[in-house]
């Protein structure tokens, strides 16, 4: 079901300078980065372009800061600063909001959502940053042994464009709270709403140079960024074919690396589940964001004695929601976020036809939208678990429903994959519950739910989907150095070992 409505037709903004040293400076190379309207197809934002140059002025910045005047703030006072960008979020949040539904294409009561959601992240961090704590060791009684986590230098914070404000609260919170500095390189496709961040930081009073935004090319400020020998860390989320090569260049200094880079996520449901729960979350978690994100239920396995009744009310769903404009209140989900994007997911549904999966619904361009990167949500069933379909990540608004006969297989099926990130199942069956939870390979694991993602939940990956986690306490240890510390307090003179 279609939705059109018509969308923003303001000329193009301008946003022609970098925040670089707590100040607004141009590009060194004067270039401009053209952001499109994935609604519309239109041009709407002309973005500063940063390169190697205006990296390295960002990174020197957040190295002066990190010596300088944000190493004298205590952690309450880092905590203070943190909060009080979150409230600026909040008091900004439908510019925000409308900025990342220009970029991305996401219907506005989503972005809404993600502003406010960001920002509870963040007041999650800012209390967490006066209770980061070492440990007293009991080594020996004549000695005091202790550990202090310290930050880990300036970081790197390359962000995806599915959903920039969020993710960049996820690296922002834990790095500042730990006493880092940041340099923000947002993915070029969605560069607008960080740059605003940029100035809501300047406005929250964060001493010049602790975070710098600087928008660019990943293959240029990107690049640049990974392999400067001043950055102690890189946080990254996107493909892990980019997080390769960020590690090979993050080895001339041994950056400590922590990535995020997609999943396949198995969504099992047993003939014992509440099937109408079930059902409900299936079709959110697998269209919600047009399917643009990594943790979203791409592959649901039924099991048989209710596979045919799942599959077709899950396509029934399906053909229900409506595709429309992200500024139209009666949009559930809106466009692609790029041109690139909608070709790559209309590739995977010619190939789910080709491989002779069932096509159960959608697979074409809704009615009533002639432009824009707009795809039907699109179910097939029977797909081929080993297929292309369902072994690669789409990324869009393309669902693979498989059955099975029993638990074994159905943990068999899930764990099939290169990928896992997150994964759930459904049943009534505690024991089946705990162990199938259990065998799944992924970071997270819900059952009667999907996909609970939450600031105080640790969020990563097994396999390709990364290593190192976001969220929770656990996310703080990624962005601190571990120092041991022992202290002699014994009165009697060492032996000298070469005395005799």
């Amino acid at each position: 079901m279609s939705v059109a409505a018509d969308a923003p037709t303001n000329e193009p903004r301008f946003y022609d300078r970098l925040f670089i040293g707590g100040e607004w400076v141009a590009a060194k190379s004067g270039r401009l980065i053209q952001t499109i309207d994935p609604a519309t197809e239109d041009v709407w934002a002309h973005v500063a372009e940063a390169d190697a140059d205006d990296v390295d002025a960002a990174v020197d910045a957040a190295r002066q800061a990190l010596r300088g005047p944000w190493a004298g703030f205590s952690p309450t006072r880092r905590g203070e600063l943190i909060a009080a960008l979150a409230g600026l979020m909040r008091r900004d949040a439908r510019t925000l909001a409308e900025m990342e539904s220009r970029d991305n294409g996401k219907p506005l009561r989503d972005t809404l959502g993600e502003v406010q959601r960001a920002a509870d992240w963040l007041v999650f961090f800012a209390g967490a940053a006066d209770k980061i704590n070492g440990l007293q060791i009991p080594y020996r009684p004549d000695a005091l042994a202790y550990t202090r986590l310290e930050p880990v230098g300036v970081v790197g914070a390359i962000l995806p464009w599915n959903s920039p404000i969020s993710l960049c609260s996820w690296k922002l919170g834990p790095a500042l709270a730990a006493g880092n500095t940041v340099v923000l390189k947002p993915a070029e496709q969605t560069p607008v709403s960080l740059l605003e961040i940029g100035r809501l930081v300047q406005e929250a009073g964060f001493p010049a140079g602790v975070v710098n935004v600087v928008p660019g090319y990943g293959s240029i400020a990107g690049a640049a960024l990974a392999a400067h020998p001043r950055v102690s860390k890189i946080s990254f989320t996107g493909h892990h074919a980019t997080a390769a090569r960020i590690m090979q260049a993050a080895s001339g200094n041994l950056k400590r690396c922590s990535f995020e880079c997609g999943g396949k996520s198995p969504y099992i449901v047993f003939a014992d589940a509440d099937f109408e729960r079930a059902l409900s979350v299936a079709v959110h978690s697998a269209f919600r964001s047009t399917g643009q994100s990594c943790s979203l239920a791409s592959r649901i396995f039924v099991e048989r004695p209710i596979y045919e009744k799942f599959a077709t009310a899950v396509a029934d769903r399906a053909s229900r929601i409506r595709v429309g404009m992200p500024f139209d209140e009666r949009t559930h989900i809106g466009p692609h976020s790029s041109a690139e994007q909608r070709t790559k997911t209309e590739s995977y549904i010619t190939l789910g036809k080709e491989s002779g999966a069932r096509l159960l619904t959608g697979g074409g361009r809704p009615e009533g939208l002639p432009r824009g990167y707009f795809v039907e949500p699109t179910v097939f069933a029977d797909v081929d678990n080993r297929s292309r379909l369902a072994q690669e990540e789409v990324f869009g608004p393309v669902l693979s429903v498989m059955p099975f006969d029993d638990e074994d297989e159905a943990v068999a099926l899930a764990n099939d994959s290169d990928y896992g990130l997150v994964g759930g199942l459904w049943t009534s069956n505690v024991g089946r519950a705990h162990r199938v939870a259990g065998r799944i390979e992924a970071g997270l694991v819900s059952v009667n739910t999907f996909r609970p993602v939450h600031y105080m939940l640790p969020y990563g990956g097994y396999k390709l989907s990364g290593f190192g986690r976001e969220n929770g306490l656990d996310a703080i240890r990624e962005f601190t150095e571990v120092k041991t510390v022992v202290i002699d307090l014994a009165t009697a003179l060492p032996t000298d070992p070469f005395a005799e």
